[in-house]
């Protein structure tokens, strides 16, 4: 068994049989008192799932392994001490709880590489596709069509022991990552390049090989990926594209099949869409006041006036949070770093001075902060990747890490098939009215 597979299940079996213990000894212990506001709104702040691999305060922001995004920035391992941490470091940290060592990463890039050859039909399958299917449309058919490669699948009709899936699992899970970058960049190249596609490079880390094939090598670029694929590879369990992955994985599904839905869910405006309508909605600002450079009042009346329209300010507010985005605030410091008087960063971190205290006025609104998507655009635009209709498979691409390093997971645990129970709206007005009401839904 390689190394990095070893380590995870060493680790892995010890909390599954932690997990089976707490299962069958306290089963019964009722941990949570469930709102009706919080299943009619989404089953918000409902405790339903298991994620190890990080978690949402809404007060701290998001943790990896209990680590903040800046203790990551400072641990783990990096191409060269002025530089961005690797994401397969984040990987190994997810998978196997501990911050690697500069050696760990390496391997698991190079494991990365040697995994990266994507089958001929795959390219077939997105050549097939219209050049007006929007970026994230090819890259969901791309995954789903690499599901003839499945380990799990063959293992599981060869009738593997159910103790087993996760090891055909974790395969799959890692020839997945390791050719999402191939995959990515040649739909960005067929869409935006002219076809002109060019040749992953062996010698690379993952996200600087990614960039490598989109076609941008400067070093600079590389290390915006490399913070890009850390901040974007998890937010716990309960966003879409995670709690995808996972139920459509609670039914045995391949890890293809379980990824490919939580992108068809990451591609929603509600969800991972965002990035580009956020930069989407900069630009049509600008147009519409007639100048790169807003003041602070234009900016705020063109704000009002997209609220007064019943549209959201894209980019602010969540789910879960109560503060600004570590996230934001990592690209934020990027930004004061690498980029300096970049106009549409200037109109994001005037946004970020102008929309807080405006949002903050409306009652409903619990979190007028920016979260991961405001900025994200802004850096990427920087550097010459002007496509934004092409944002969210970059967010794809890196949110593999933790969805993926989940499903392992959910495998070495055993986990059941998800199955929740539902009642019809009439089932809910009975509860609240006490008695069987007259009107029928």
């Amino acid at each position: 068994m390689e190394y990095i597979k070893y380590r995870f299940f060493q680790k892995a079996s010890k909390c599954s049989k932690e997990f089976q213990r707490i299962k069958n000894e306290h089963s019964d212990k009722v941990i949570a008192e469930i709102k009706l506001g919080q299943i009619l709104t989404g089953m918000k702040g409902i405790p339903l799932l298991v994620t190890d691999t990080s978690k949402l305060d809404p007060n701290e922001g998001i943790r990896f392994k209990g680590y903040s995004i800046p203790e990551l920035r400072e641990k783990l391992p990096k191409i060269s001490e002025s530089g961005e941490p690797l994401p397969e470091g984040l990987f190994y940290l997810m998978l196997i709880g501990e911050i690697p060592s500069h050696e760990d990463v390496m391997n698991l890039s190079k494991d990365f590489a040697t995994r990266a050859h994507v089958p001929q039909h795959v390219f077939d399958v997105i050549d097939a596709m219209p050049m007006t299917s929007r970026p994230m449309t090819q890259f969901s058919a791309a995954i789903m069509a690499m599901a003839t490669e499945s380990i799990f699948q063959k293992a599981y009709r060869a009738g593997v022991s159910k103790k087993f899936y996760w090891d055909s699992t974790y395969d799959d899970v890692m020839n997945l990552i390791a050719r999402l970058p191939r995959i990515a960049a040649y739909i960005y190249r067929r869409n935006f390049h002219n076809e002109e596609h060019i040749e992953p490079n062996p010698r690379l880390d993952w996200a600087g090989n990614l960039a490598h094939m989109m076609g941008f090598d400067s070093e600079d670029i590389r290390r915006l990926f490399r913070l890009y694929m850390v901040i974007h590879a998890d937010h716990e369990g309960g966003n879409v594209s995670a709690h995808a992955a996972h139920l459509v994985g609670s039914a045995l599904s391949n890890p293809y099949y379980s990824y490919a839905a939580a992108m068809t869910g990451l591609a929603g405006p509600l969800h991972g869409f965002a990035n580009q309508d956020v930069i989407h909605w900069i630009f049509q600002m600008i147009e519409d006041l007639d100048t790169e450079t807003p003041s602070d009042e234009q900016m705020a009346s063109y704000i009002k006036k997209t609220l007064e329209e019943g549209h959201v300010i894209p980019g602010y507010g969540h789910a879960v949070l109560r503060k600004t985005d570590p996230r934001f605030t990592a690209q934020q410091d990027f930004a004061d770093k690498y980029i300096k008087d970049d106009k549409l960063v200037n109109i994001v971190n005037q946004l970020y001075k102008v929309v807080p205290p405006i949002l903050s006025n409306i009652g409903k609104i619990k979190n007028p902060w920016p979260n991961v998507d405001a900025f994200s655009g802004s850096l990427l635009y920087h550097y010459g990747i002007e496509e934004y209709t092409f944002y969210t498979v970059l967010f794809g691409v890196s949110r593999s890490l933790g969805v993926l390093a989940s499903l392992i997971n959910d495998r070495v645990y055993g986990m059941p098939i998800e199955r929740p129970t539902s009642h019809p709206l009439q089932w809910y007005r009975d509860q609240v009215d006490g008695k069987e009401s007259s009107h029928k839904c």
